[in-house]
């Protein structure tokens, strides 16, 4: 034992560990020194140190959740959330009581609305709407899936300003039938806006963290990728608010923070300004990827397809980039030492993403690059994917609710390649599960539910949507563990319960494999330990 290191024996536990061919029968003890697991003993053990007895409950990997939005999260933990608005009256009541008063040319800010479902009104809502809450009031109001806003028309008047905001797709602006914007926009339109107009203090940001990481703890995630930084306004301001709670002893979780561009222009600003690479920082808040958006959403008919869209044939939707810009994106942070994530959702923006990766520049293997979603695929994408092996972010909770939408989006013929997880597996191709947060579910174990059963929550549809493409239990689990380390280059040090494996566990109240896959959703957490310390008991 290493001078003034602690010591602790977790006895009597039984062990889940995803990659063993067959699960080991009989008890364990778990030897810790400090942040790391030293041993892996038969029990009962007696040695001296501090001991815990474990009483014959299970104890397996936490969770590295590859990809969310955290401090998104935590902001509609702290500030005005929409998410259970089901009319436009509720929504204007819950301003009015979340603001003491309502001053003009304040911001007001609000996420998580979806006007589809509303009741009291049959259009969605516009700018105009907006003023009957305060006429010349700067509002911005997120929707629930993060890839439309509606602002207010005093908002618009500044957005007006913006000669940058010229170069946004015209697709992401819309307008009234005189030619107008009506308030609403969409996607990287979205992102200019959050990223231009408005930023939170650090200190903002580390009470909304602070806010979040509760509910992490409480579902097991012990490590995180977070996209933040359009929610802050600064790099600098991000890496201040984590690294300061990481000092001050509240953050119960490793993260790699990611860095979003628009152009070229912010990825040399990035290179000239910081010193920090992919993997650089501090023993908790690391740099992640630079984050890429390719392309839009499948509800909005944005999401760049190759063919037509069945319920709105008129449009493919829209690249973001020429082809020769994302490679050049992609080269200059390969050659910097920059991993890179894209987000890619229709086919045509997944093909664009695999050209740039087929660069010899890119360097993808030796940096892992990564796609995020990757939702709609074919044979041909599946065949470019094996030979240059991305690593591929999947969110299969979104298949609670979109199971029965895809026919919408996508042509008939390329139905069995929408969220082809298991095509993937079999490829080789790595595959990571993730939640989107706040997009999707927080539960490890509702996404695994997802990826195993290809149903929701209550069984539908009967057999699973697409059941060719279910993967097993292990495949999703290593999903949450052992390839996101991969991410971090840290597949020798996280992910396992085995010596030198740093000490980030839950205990479970039932075993993964001891559950019928239809209940996966159903296993709870009941401690998450994280670097060997305790940070949430049920």
């Amino acid at each position: 034992m290493v001078e003034g290191v602690t010591q602790l024996i977790i006895n009597n536990v039984r062990l889940y560990q995803p990659e063993w061919p067959e699960q080991k029968k009989g008890l364990r003890a778990i030897e810790i020194e400090g942040d790391t697991i030293t041993k892996v003993h038969d029990s009962p053990y007696i040695e001296e140190g501090d001991m815990v007895d474990g009483n014959g409950r299970v104890l397996a990997p936490s969770f590295n959740d590859s990809h969310m939005h955290l401090l998104r999260y935590g902001l509609l933990k702290k500030e005005l959330d929409f998410t259970e608005v089901t009319s436009w009256k509720e929504m204007k009541q819950l301003v009015e009581d979340h603001y003491d008063k309502l001053q003009e040319y304040d911001w007001i800010f609000g996420k998580g609305f979806n006007d589809d479902k509303f009741t009291d009104i049959d259009h969605l809502l516009t700018a105009k709407d907006l003023s009957e809450i305060q006429v010349n009031a700067y509002i911005f109001f997120m929707h629930q899936d993060g890839h439309e806003c509606v602002i207010s028309e005093q908002a618009m008047e500044l957005l007006k300003k913006e000669e940058a905001f010229e170069k946004e797709p015209e697709e992401f602006k819309e307008k009234d039938e005189h030619g107008n914007w009506t308030g609403r926009f969409k996607d990287t339109a979205v992102h200019y806006i959050k990223h231009h107009f408005f930023g939170r203090s650090v200190e903002d940001a580390k009470l909304a963290i602070e806010s979040a990481t509760p509910h992490l703890s409480e579902h097991g995630i012990t490590s995180l990728h977070t996209d933040d930084i359009n929610f802050i306004g600064s790099y600098p301001k991000l890496w201040q608010a984590y690294t300061e709670l990481e000092q001050e002893g509240k953050l119960p979780v490793d993260v790699h923070l990611h860095h979003y561009i628009f152009n070229i222009n912010d990825l040399h600003d990035y290179l000239e300004r910081s010193t920090k690479r992919t993997g650089d920082g501090t023993e908790q808040v690391k740099v992640g990827a630079i984050k890429i958006f390719l392309d839009g959403t499948q509800r909005l008919f944005t999401a760049a397809m190759r063919n037509p869209y069945p319920d709105a044939p008129s449009t493919e939707g829209t690249l973001i980039y020429e082809q020769d810009q994302l490679n050049e994106m992609v080269k200059v942070a390969s050659e910097n030492g920059m991993q890179v994530a894209m987000h890619a959702i229709g086919d045509k923006a997944i093909e664009q993403a695999i050209e740039a990766l087929e660069q010899q520049e890119a360097h993808t293997t030796q940096l892992r690059h990564r796609i995020i979603h990757a939702q709609t695929l074919a044979p041909d994408l599946i065949d470019r994917l094996r030979k240059v092996k991305p690593y591929i972010e999947t969110q299969p909770s979104f298949l609670l609710e979109e199971w029965d939408k895809k026919g919408k989006w996508t042509p008939k013929e390329l139905l069995p390649y929408c969220d082809a997880f298991q095509s993937l597996i079999s490829e080789h191709i790595p595959v990571t599960l993730s939640s989107d947060l706040p997009i999707g579910s927080i539960n490890p174990f509702v996404t695994m539910h997802a990826a195993v059963n290809r149903t929701d929550l209550t069984g539908k549809p009967e057999g699973g949507w697409m059941p060719q493409e279910k993967i097993s239990l292990e495949s999703a689990y290593q999903g949450f563990t052992l390839i996101p380390a991969e991410l971090e280059y840290m597949e020798a040090k996280k992910g396992r319960i085995e010596a030198g494996y740093q000490a980030d566990f839950v205990w479970l109240d039932q075993h993964p494999l001891e559950v019928e896959s239809e209940n996966l959703h159903q296993i709870q957490v009941l401690e998450t330990w994280h670097r060997g310390k305790q940070v949430y008991k049920k």
